[in-house]
């Protein structure tokens, strides 16, 4: 990778000759396998998303995308190998947005906004909250009133302690006034696997590997969290409907290690676009709850920003200590 000094030069020289020799300059990309890291476990929201994108990158490039599921410290791990990566475009990350979440939580050794270089936002969506088909709880409102009377008499699962899903439940602990227990697990597979067994009564999980579930009868959503309800789930109301001003908004995106190539970035941003406006990936999107996204790195950077900035208020203000 040219470093910046060297990237002057080749501007000075492309403004001499006119640009002729510019694109040998560029060194071609991808000539190997790529890995592409999700910081959970296999099964999750994250995790389809890179096996989904990751196959239509390999026809378009020729190269194999190599999904690596590292889960732990509610993503976290993950996301430190990526950062700690060489940033020549051939490790790269897709997060949910428990990454905006972590800084919250986690005294990280990078910073998550200007310590990455951003890709795409591909998605977003939100959480969902649901129940085993043989609780008695059928409602939001019935749910926070027994939870009220009752503190800690049902446990929330997670996909690791500072994670969304984590955050989501303690951000609804404040504004609904009841008491939940937090059980964290490494990545929302391991949560689906907890919530349909009984070893937890709920989550505040992806709607993505959730709908399978929630269609086929083995889990009962009760309440949905973004500010409108979701089309794919259009019978179960918002929390805000019960707890007004409750938000949270749940999104996928890629990102590299900061000082990743410009040719590279240009290259993710453009083929990840084109390939969510095929009519399989529109399909598949509306079909999970999800609106796809896309638009320029800079839009994904603004999104992990304003994230980090409100979950950092509720940690605070829910008394959280923050790990690491």
């Amino acid at each position: 990778m040219l470093n910046p000094a060297m990237r002057n030069r080749v501007a000075a020289l492309c403004v001499a000759l006119g640009c002729a020799g510019v694109a040998a300059a560029q060194p071609k990309y991808p000539t190997k396998p790529i890995r592409l890291l999700t910081p959970f476990a296999a099964g999750g929201g994250s995790d389809i998303l890179a096996r989904l994108i990751g196959p239509k990158l390999h026809e378009a490039w020729g190269q194999p995308i190599v999904v690596d599921n590292r889960g732990g410290g509610g993503g976290t791990l993950g996301a430190g190998i990526v950062v700690a990566a060489v940033p020549d475009g051939y490790t790269l990350i897709l997060v949910s947005a428990s990454y905006g979440a972590n800084a919250a939580l986690y005294r990280l050794p990078y910073d998550s906004v200007t310590g990455i270089t951003p890709v795409i936002l591909i998605g977003e969506t939100g959480l969902v909250v649901t129940m085993p088909p043989a609780s008695p709880i059928r409602s939001m409102k019935a749910f926070i009133a027994d939870a009220r009377a009752n503190p800690n008499k049902y446990n929330f699962g997670s996909s690791g302690s500072g994670g969304l899903g984590h955050l989501a439940g303690e951000l609804f602990m404040l504004e609904s006034k009841a008491k939940l227990s937090h059980v964290p697990y490494k990545g929302s597979g391991p949560v689906m696997t907890a919530l349909l067994s009984g070893e937890v009564h709920t989550s505040f999980s992806s709607i993505v590997p959730s709908i399978p579930h929630i269609k086929a009868g083995r889990l009962r959503a009760i309440g949905v969290t973004p500010p409108k309800r979701v089309k794919a789930l259009a019978e179960v109301p918002t929390i805000g409907e019960t707890v007004p001003g409750y938000e949270v908004i749940h999104w996928y995106g890629i990102w590299g290690p900061k000082g990743l190539p410009d040719n590279v970035v240009g290259l993710w941003n453009r083929e990840v676009a084109r390939i969510l406006k095929t009519d399989a990936m529109q399909t598949w999107f509306a079909r999970e709850g999800m609106e796809p996204a896309g638009g320029p790195p800079d839009q994904f950077r603004d999104r992990i920003r304003s994230d980090a900035e409100k979950w950092k208020r509720v940690v605070r203000e829910a008394k959280i200590p923050v790990a690491g």
